[in-house]
């Protein structure tokens, strides 16, 4: 189907975000025509300013809008805990938890040795200098439960032996409201490794 040029370049430009295939882009091209112009001034004002706006923070490696975040300016966190996430989108997460009262560094991925990503293609070199601060008593390795992020808690806890800070791993098994008979091996096999007396 032909489309004329500047519905053609929004059906491309959609195309480019995670998960939206041709038809979904097509459907979201023609929805933005049907949207007032004064809405569609704003959607693109909102997409540029994120660009615009947001960084890293130059500690703990979390995305915001100020240097450093709010979460490494809080004085009421517990600097002497670090946990280790992959990606900003975790830090979001456990926040939504409320439990978690100490401080993040975000890895910008996992070590991944078929993809050519290597320890220092992501944010361990800026990690294990934050672990020379001497207030800092225990590092959580919050990465996720695939080979990659496997690989890189045991990367990490490696790296960290040595300098005698606790080191621990989050545990991984069955999820609350979930069936023994729908777990898979791996799952299963983490949950009965990860058990605890009650």
């Amino acid at each position: 189907m032909h489309y004329p040029e500047p519905i053609s370049k929004l059906i491309d430009s959609f195309m480019k975000l995670p998960g939206i295939g041709p038809k979904t882009a097509a459907r979201l091209a023609f929805f933005v025509l049907t949207m007032k112009e004064d809405t569609v001034l704003d959607f693109a004002k909102a997409l540029v300013d994120a660009k615009r706006n947001l960084s890293f923070c130059s500690v703990c490696g979390h995305i915001t809008d100020i240097d450093p975040c709010h979460i490494c300016q809080d004085q009421q966190r517990d600097a002497s805990l670090i946990c280790v996430v992959q990606d900003t989108k975790d830090v979001i997460a456990l926040e939504k938890m409320r439990d978690y009262n100490g401080r993040y560094h975000v890895l910008h991925g996992a070590i991944s040795p078929m993809d050519g990503i290597g320890p220092e293609d992501i944010n361990v070199p800026s990690l294990l200098k934050r672990l020379q601060n001497t207030e800092i008593e225990e590092l959580i390795l919050a990465t996720n439960p695939t080979i990659e992020g496997e690989a890189t808690a045991m990367y990490i806890s490696r790296l960290v032996k040595p300098s005698g800070i606790k080191t621990t791993r989050i545990a991984h098994g069955l999820p609350v409201g979930g069936d023994l008979e729908y777990a898979d091996e791996v799952t299963l096999s983490k949950a009965l490794e990860g058990r605890r007396e009650l």
